[in-house]
């Protein structure tokens, strides 16, 4: 299995209305210490309507949404699934960050 096929198939596990970080899911991918791997692996998606993996669910280290070019929709998208944001724009991880389990 290629690289990024892998970090899609990591993205594809988290949980509708739960986060993960670049860095996390490098490291549930095997691919610990890459995190820009992963925010590149993402990146490639842009205009591939085809790929079914929830990117947006990928944030950055310290809660925040990272990429310039999608943060409104990704935002929207997070919000639509339950996910809040607090009044500095961050994502509470004790409340919403997926540990890497699988759900039942």
């Amino acid at each position: 299995m290629k690289t990024y096929e892998i970090i899609y198939a990591t993205v594809r596990r988290i949980p509708y209305g739960k986060v993960s970080t670049y860095g996390r899911i490098a490291a549930l991918a095997g691919f610990g210490g890459q995190a820009r791997m992963v925010g590149y692996a993402l990146h490639a998606l842009q205009g591939n309507s085809g790929e079914e993996v929830p990117w947006w669910r990928v944030i950055n280290a310290a809660g925040y949404i990272s990429n310039d070019y999608a943060a409104d929709l990704q935002r929207a998208l997070l919000e639509s699934e339950g996910v809040c944001f607090d009044e500095r724009d961050r994502v509470d991880f004790g409340r919403y960050l997926w540990d890497g389990a699988d759900s039942p």
